[in-house]
């Protein structure tokens, strides 16, 4: 069953959906109004398989405000919704504006199961009473953050899938040899167009933008097919220079983003075109790097660029000289509004992803040590010579190999760059964070 929870703003919404999902996954404050996109998980309830859609607090707004931009999102879910759970803060009672959010849902036709949440004690009382008068029947009394009514819940959900019909067949269980869907998140400084693109890419305005920046908060994973490739597309919140954060919404928000760094396979960085290349995209991609993920450079709003052809050969030769420890990563000139160079970034992806799992022979490593040091010997330590005897491929994902040497901890930190630049170029490792691993043999006769 799809089931959109939907209310008015702080009446707890993200803490139940995080409590039906099994884990924490949207952002959750006492500050009114923190969620704002509407976000998809599935969940379980007693047995009771979900699709959760978390939604923004609904609230009256002129047409074209913030707010309103948040509501059509909260009525797009609705709309999407096999039934909605209506939330209301018992402690609170009834206010205008549930009974405004009530009539909106009597209109929709939908399924509509009211929950009076923050029931615990006695102070919920008269707001129990009070829920009657929206005319959705005898509420049920939860606590989000505690799990209570947990049970009376899951028994309303399960009389509404019976009045809907028979639940469908259960798909069936994915098996081994099943494509892996690619994660890919797009991270950026505020306002150069994130979640824009993503719309675009969807073709539907999944995601709420404007001119106002830091408009998303949590880092919202989309599902996207592109040329049978499937791929859970992330938007994610704008990240500043850590000195400008102060706000705690904000500390919220980048840290949700940096978690969705971590469990990405690839990242697209999404530079503006008219200043790319800022002090903190070059931090953003180092952390990228230092996380292992692979990385593809993309500039946005190249439709507002005149001289296409000279920006495009400056803007590669930032990446070279500033990314180093990246070198050959992808960079694509795109236009997230109009679509243009889209395709070529979802390429560029699709690419990186294969490289950022490649595994190489062997045999073939050690003929290309082999050579590397004919061409260029490891410095003598202390008068002595280092050698590598032997190299594998120990993971990949992202690519770690192991170098089975004498003297590991006196091999210069230069040679280990040679080795890996090395690399890069011959077996094609460009664009995604390379390791490289030294170990010693055991000296038998140490003793």
């Amino acid at each position: 069953m799809k089931l959109a929870i939907v209310g008015r703003p702080n009446v707890g919404k993200s803490t139940l959906f995080n409590r039906l999902a099994g884990r924490r996954i949207a952002l959750v404050d006492d500050t009114p109004g923190l969620t704002r996109d509407r976000r998809e998980a599935p969940g379980n309830l007693h047995g009771l398989e979900l699709s959760l859609i978390d939604t923004a607090g609904f609230e009256e707004a002129q047409e074209g405000a913030l707010e309103a931009r948040m509501r059509a999102q909260t009525d797009a879910a609705i709309a999407d919704a096999d039934a909605a759970l209506f939330l209301i803060d018992a402690r609170a009672g009834v206010t205008p504006l549930d009974r405004s959010f009530a009539a909106l849902l009597h209109r929709s036709g939908k399924p509509v199961i009211l929950c009076a949440n923050k029931a615990e004690g006695r102070a919920a009382q008269a707001g129990l009473i009070d829920a009657y008068s929206l005319g959705f029947g005898e509420p049920i009394a939860i606590s989000a953050e505690h799990g209570e009514g947990m049970g009376d819940l899951a028994d309303a959900l399960r009389a509404i899938d019976r009045r809907e019909g028979e639940p469908d067949e259960p798909a069936p269980a994915p098996s081994e040899t099943a494509e892996r869907v690619l994660n890919l998140a797009v991270v950026g400084r505020p306002n150069v167009g994130k979640s824009t693109l993503i719309n675009t890419a969807l073709g539907e305005e999944r995601l709420i933008t404007g001119p106002e920046a830091g408009i998303t908060r949590d880092a919202i994973a989309v599902p996207f097919e592109f040329e049978g490739r499937k791929i859970n597309l992330y938007d994610t919140a704008g990240m500043r220079r850590r000195a400008r954060v102060h706000n705690k919404l904000e500390k919220l928000s980048v840290g949700d983003t940096l978690k969705a760094i971590k469990f990405a396979d690839i990242v697209v960085l999404l530079m503006d075109a008219a200043d790319a290349f800022e002090k903190q995209d070059l931090q953003i991609a180092d952390l990228v790097e230092r996380e292992g993920r692979g990385l593809v450079l993309a500039v946005n709003k190249w439709d507002l660029i005149d001289e296409r052809k000279r920006a495009l050969d400056a803007l590669t030769s930032q990446a070279e000289r500033l990314l180093p420890q990246l070198a050959g990563a992808p960079l694509v000139a795109l236009s997230g509004l109009t679509g243009e160079g889209l395709a070529r970034l979802m390429r560029a992806v699709i690419n990186t992803y294969e490289v950022w799992q490649k595994r190489v022979p062997t045999a073939a490593l050690n003929r290309w040590l082999e050579a590397a040091i004919e061409r260029h010997p490891p410095p003598a330590a202390k008068g002595r010579r280092i050698k590598l005897r032997y190299m594998t491929q120990v993971k990949a994902r992202p690519p770690t190999f192991v170098v089975f040497c004498q003297r590991a901890d006196e091999l210069p930190d230069d040679y280990v760059r040679y080795l890996v630049g090395g690399l890069r170029a011959r077996f094609g490792f460009a664009g995604v964070p390379m390791r490289i691993t030294l170990r010693q043999g055991d000296n038998p006769y140490a003793d």
